[in-house]
């Protein structure tokens, strides 16, 4: 059985949304040191062969990723290759390679996913869907790279979220700009 792993770039005041500009997907600041924060990304994107979205987060990447052509982070490579699920009652052409669009019931399109055989299945982005995978019940592990930055607004991961099940640390890893990932496992 796969694993769903929800991996969210936050600030310390738990913002997940990408309003402002304390987030830069391709590495930002060119003076701040980001190659160990790049390897942890390949050491996620050599275990998960899948990436799951809600609508607006896949237009977002697709509209970005495929068009960067100078990207020597290996992120666009990946996402142009991986296959990617998109959640969406009114998406029906997803027009990027090796995606398709579930658009049937959400939690039993997901619980097939999981089913499947496979690597572990990420989604990032998303709060919408995220929110309902943490309500469902199917997300296995949380990966949060916080960023030393407060932004005092913005979505949150759990915001009004009830019915969390307890979490377990299983990694947490200073990088060297600063950035910290937590990792956290639902326990069974």
């Amino acid at each position: 059985m796969r694993e769903l792993i929800v991996t969210e770039n936050s600030t310390i005041d738990g913002v997940i949304e990408l309003a402002g500009d304390w987030f830069s997907p391709g590495g930002g600041d060119p003076d701040v040191d980001m190659s160990d924060v790049l390897a942890a990304l390949e050491e996620q994107r050599n275990a998960a062969d899948a990436l799951l979205l809600g609508r607006t987060s896949f237009e977002d990447m697709r509209g970005y990723w495929p068009k960067q052509t100078d990207d020597t982070t290996g992120i666009s490579a990946y996402l142009n290759s991986v296959s990617k699920y998109v959640v969406s009652g009114t998406l029906t052409e997803p027009e990027w390679e090796n995606s398709t669009v579930l658009s049937g019931d959400p939690r039993s399109e997901i619980e097939t996913l999981k089913a499947a055989e496979g690597k572990d299945i990420v989604t990032t982005g998303s709060i919408t869907l995220v929110r309902a995978l943490v309500a469902a019940g199917l997300v296995d592990e949380y990966r949060l790279f916080v960023y030393p930055v407060v932004v005092g607004e913005g979505r949150r991961l759990f915001d009004g979220a009830t019915g969390v099940p307890k979490l377990r640390l299983v990694e947490n890893r200073t990088f060297a700009s600063g950035i910290v990932l937590l990792r956290y496992r639902t326990a069974s």
